[in-house]
């Protein structure tokens, strides 16, 4: 997977935990609450590129959904 991202993919995901682990210093809860919006996000996300990769016969390509 990680092959995949990219070096820039892999920092993003690297100052993505680093962000929520800051804000996880001053209030745990809040941290919760971003990291289930960014969880949200992305399986969004994964959502609209999977359908939009089925519509043009390409379906299989994104692996392990959750269909």
């Amino acid at each position: 997977m990680l092959d995949k991202l990219g070096a820039k993919g892999i920092v993003g995901v690297l100052l993505l935990l680093a962000g929520v682990a800051v804000i996880a210093l001053q209030n745990l809860i809040i941290a919760a609450g971003i990291g289930l919006v960014v969880v949200g996000f992305v399986l969004t996300a994964w959502g609209l590129v999977s359908g939009l990769m089925s519509s043009f016969g390409l379906g299989g390509m994104m692996g392990g959904g959750f269909e």
